[in-house]
């Protein structure tokens, strides 16, 4: 089985930008996360889980509403990564954010994506002034 290592959030003001990083640790194992969907989803304080991104398989982007044109999900495979652009970044972005995956080739739906069944720790966003 293999594991999933979040990094790269912190505190920053309102309209600045983070990029958090996800590691697949076990591809010699056969954790390849070029293989599988990949999806950040977020939890803020008292609210429920909520989708926010996913790349497929075959590299398909997805994105909530919320998020469009300002997050970009990608992914480099070679480094066994999935990288979270997030710009323009606003107060209600404060949440921690978690990668997960059910090693599977598909996103399915965004409601899904927090119950995947591979998550990291999390890695906390702050985003205010």
């Amino acid at each position: 089985q293999g594991r999933l290592v979040e990094s790269g959030g912190g505190l920053v003001q309102p309209g600045e930008s983070l990029r958090l990083s996800c590691v697949g640790h076990g591809a010699s194992s056969g954790f390849g996360l070029g293989y599988y969907a990949v999806a950040w989803f977020r939890q803020a304080p008292g609210k429920e889980p909520e989708g926010v991104s996913c790349i497929s398989g075959g590299s398909r982007t997805h994105y909530v509403d919320s998020v469009k044109g300002r997050f970009t999900i990608s992914r480099d495979d070679v480094k066994n990564t999935v990288y979270l652009q997030m710009d323009s970044l606003k107060p209600e972005d404060t949440a921690v954010y978690y990668c997960a995956t059910d090693q599977m080739s598909t996103c399915f739906r965004a409601d899904r994506w927090p119950t995947f069944s591979v998550r990291g720790q999390g890695t906390q966003v702050t985003v205010s002034s």
